[in-house]
């Protein structure tokens, strides 16, 4: 029986699958072939299907790495309901005896999947039981966290590329629901991928209408965000910037009746699990939440019938994947923006905070090039007196600039080229203030492209798809700009100046002083390209022509 072939009766033999959906096939054939797979499919859409099959095919154990305990159990209990070789999960709500039969279990080939958190790579237990073991497959669900770029970075998910290498490097599949082509670059690199093979299917949600409304005071914007609510078919998430605005908003709704509950980070664990579980399963009584980003990853709740937005996000990349969580069942669902220009102030004041000082970045080389051997996060935080967020950031750039090196264990270990005192270390410390203040100019930018989708005056569905690297044919007639006749009215202006684009889209271009690019978009009279120092700009097209402001540097891709 031919690979396809065989891949398709286990499809339905033992996961009960009629067909596979587009994307599926193409990513386990991509991993049954060797190669290091990046997919980026929406959530519902049958990314852990891939893994779940490919694995049956490949001699030894997989791994799973994923951040959440709930995302875990679940997994399990979905494998353990069919005749799949198994799975266990090792986590902190486990005991030591658990603990030790379970690795015991994988090390001895007896189930077919692990799945873990990346922080349990700290333990040299788990770290030992699987080199034994040997894993074929090693995935990482929700793989943007690994990147900067994306919108629910994990720190801890930074050291799976040395724990891969620690293993001998096995196949590596990476699953994510949302990655624009720059945060895909970032999960390539940080993972150390080899000739990956990238896999994206599915960014379009032609059942979501989009739309944003404009307000000029908080007063209104609250005033029709409460009766838009009261007025939409239900369940419904409203997403709000900070955990003030989330409590105010619930606490206002249940004065109209509504039965709604916020959700933040400041809660305690087992409140947040509580108000989860009141919206998320039939039998909770919750209709709306109201909750900060904090509510989101393993979100699958399919009959979601709209999604509001009371605070703009801080990209592009999170508003799509936080209105994704609408009409997964298929159904009609609506998205919207409640837009005033002066919320993007308070985005900013997010996106400026945790700056960082040469003298801090110094100190923490300084520290880690001190000990002998390897030293523990831990110790460096007590001894840096640092808190965690900036000793975190230091660190990252320290790596990204060869001082540092994290190990599979979490440990640091420093760069014997950079000696205590020395004006190299004191030279690699000023680098890494630049480059950490070249990624907060990139954060402003991707705000700015959120300011852009708020503002735009063209289709928003084709403003999202290109974002991240795809384009509609058409105008897609289900969002406010489209129904307005908008879009059309752009395109015939666009269509006039086809001639006055003289760089092909996602052609390479250079600036004088910004670097190289790729050119992303034109919006009429204007180009934005993403640079990558600094970020998407955006530039009157007239000007930049006249002044010779960009110069092609590369053919364009095919």
């Amino acid at each position: 029986m031919r690979a396809k072939q065989k891949v398709r009766q286990l499809a339905q033999d033992t996961f009960g699958y009629e067909s596979l959906r587009p994307g599926q096939e193409t990513a386990i054939q991509s991993v049954l072939n060797g190669c290091d797979t990046l997919v980026v499919m929406p959530t519902g859409s049958g990314k852990s299907a891939i893994y779940q099959i490919a694995g049956q095919f490949i001699p030894g154990p997989t791994v799973v790495v994923s951040p959440m305990i709930a995302l875990q159990r679940d997994q399990v209990q979905s494998i353990e309901q069919q005749d799949a070789g198994g799975a266990v999960l090792v986590n902190s709500t486990i005991g030591a005896d658990e603990r030790e039969d379970t690795l015991r279990r994988v090390k001895a080939g007896e189930v077919e999947f692990l799945f873990l958190a990346p922080e349990q790579f700290n333990r040299e237990d788990a770290l030992d039981s699987l080199r034994a073991a040997k894993p074929s497959l090693f995935v990482i669900d929700e793989a943007h966290c690994i990147s900067e770029w994306g919108h629910d970075f994990r720190p801890d998910y930074l050291k799976l590329g040395g724990v891969i290498e620690a293993l001998g490097h096995p196949t590596i599949l990476a699953l994510t629901a949302t990655a624009s082509p720059l945060v895909r670059d970032e999960i390539i690199s940080r993972l150390e991928m080899r000739n990956p093979h990238v896999v994206v299917q599915g960014f379009n949600r032609p059942n979501i209408w989009m739309g944003v409304e404009r307000y000029d005071d908080a007063v209104s914007k609250k005033r029709a965000l409460l009766e838009r609510v009261e007025q939409a078919e239900k369940p419904g998430i409203i997403y709000a910037a900070t955990r003030k605005h989330a409590e105010q908003i619930a606490a206002e709704l249940r004065e109209r009746d509504v039965r709604a509950v916020a959700y933040h980070a400041g809660m305690k664990s087992q409140e947040r699990e509580q108000v989860q579980e009141s919206f998320m399963t039939a039998e909770g009584d919750a209709e709306v939440i109201v909750a900060t980003t904090a509510f989101g990853m393993g979100v699958d709740k399919p009959n979601v019938r709209f999604v509001f937005h009371y605070d703009i996000s801080d990209s592009v990349d999170a508003y799509y994947q936080e209105i994704g969580r609408g009409g997964r069942d298929g159904e009609p669902a609506k998205a919207v923006l409640f837009y005033r220009p002066e919320d993007l102030g308070v985005q900013k004041f997010l996106t400026g905070s945790g700056q960082m000082e040469a003298a801090q970045v110094e100190r923490v080389a300084e520290l880690v090039t001190r000990h002998d051997g390897p030293v523990e996060f831990g110790a460096l935080l007590e001894e840096s007196r640092l808190s965690q967020s900036h000793l975190t950031t230091a660190l990252m750039r320290l790596e990204d600039i060869g001082v540092v090196e994290s190990l599979s264990t979490g440990e640091l270990v420093s760069n014997p080229e950079f000696e205590s005192g020395s004006s190299a270390l004191v030279e690699a410390a000023q680098e890494a203030v630049r480059a950490h203040g070249e990624h907060k100019e990139f954060q402003k930018s991707r705000l700015e492209m959120m300011r852009g989708y708020a503002e735009l005056r063209n289709c928003r569905r084709d403003y999202l798809l290109n974002y991240f690297g795809e384009d509609i044919a058409s105008p897609c007639g289900y969002c406010d700009n489209c129904d307005a006749g908008l879009s059309s009215i752009e395109i015939a202006e666009q269509s006039a100046n086809d001639g006055e684009q003289p760089f092909p889209l996602n052609s390479q271009v250079s600036h004088k002083s910004w670097g190289d690019g790729t050119v992303m978009r034109y919006d009429n009279d204007k180009i934005v390209v993403l640079f990558e120092t600094v970020g998407y700009k955006t530039l009157a097209l007239d000007f930049a022509t006249q002044n010779h402001l960009l110069q092609p540097t590369l053919p364009v891709q095919g």
